[in-house]
């Protein structure tokens, strides 16, 4: 009941400052924040042998595996994206623009590598994508000496593309939560400092007694709304007398 009290008593402040952050979570999100959009190609490693239906090499394939993670890192250096650049001025990126944009991940014990790029413009993000997934599958030769990179599918062209960031509705609901939860603390940290005594409950409860007598506080329009009325009843009580 206490809890209870305390919430309905900073109900204003609570209910205020998680609308406060509600409301700007959502303005930023739906008017500031720019949208992102995200374009991907899967690459896989394979074996090198040229080979119809035949057993698969164990060895061949963790091989592989471990190769995977000498691509992931190859990916990512000038070696690549110095021909990305060459083979396409129009991105107007530099090598190291493109390393930051590019992320590699690959899911444990596959062969599959991932290629993402994220951008303001999707079909930028899709070329960009592409663009690096080619470059790639054409220098890896020159590079390990080895041709096992093989392109499973392309970023395609969008025209009504989902941005993937930001999530407005998450932004919004994250910041009603917070919003909520800091309201609340604040509520009972402030009900924490308050060591006043206002109410003849909070007298029994720091002392223990019973409360005799209380002694009521009147504001000015108290003493002129008393006044009227006793003047009221004076004019009542003269009009009277002269009556009788």
């Amino acid at each position: 009941m206490d809890y209870v009290r305390i919430l309905r008593k900073r109900l204003v402040l609570i209910v205020s400052v998680t609308l406060v952050c509600t409301l700007a979570a959502g303005l930023i999100s739906y008017f500031v924040l720019s949208p992102v959009y995200e374009a991907s190609t899967k690459i896989i490693v394979k074996s090198n042998e040229q080979t119809g239906i035949t057993q698969l090499d164990l060895n061949a394939i963790n091989s592989n595996l471990k190769l995977i993670d000498t691509y992931k890192e190859v990916i990512k250096t000038p070696a690549i994206m110095d021909v990305v650049v060459a083979q396409h001025p129009e991105f107007n990126l530099t090598s190291e623009q493109l390393i930051r944009k590019v992320k590699v991940s690959s899911v444990n014990n596959t062969q599959v590598m991932t290629l993402v790029v994220q951008d303001g413009d999707y079909n930028q993000a899709a070329k960009v994508v592409n663009a690096i997934s080619d470059v790639f599958k054409q220098e890896i030769p020159q590079i390990m000496k080895v041709d096992n990179i093989t392109i499973l599918n392309q970023a395609k062209l969008k025209d009504n593309p989902v941005p993937v960031k930001p999530n407005k509705l998450m932004n919004t609901a994250i910041a009603f939560l917070l919003g909520l939860f800091v309201s609340v603390g604040i509520s009972f940290l402030l009900e924490f400092l308050d060591d006043s005594v206002k109410t003849e409950a909070d007298i029994e409860a720091l002392l223990g007694l019973p409360t005799l007598a209380t002694i009521a506080r009147l504001k000015p329009d108290d003493y002129k709304t008393q006044a009227n009325e006793q003047q009221v009843k004076a004019g009542v009580s003269k009009h009277a007398s002269v009556n009788q």
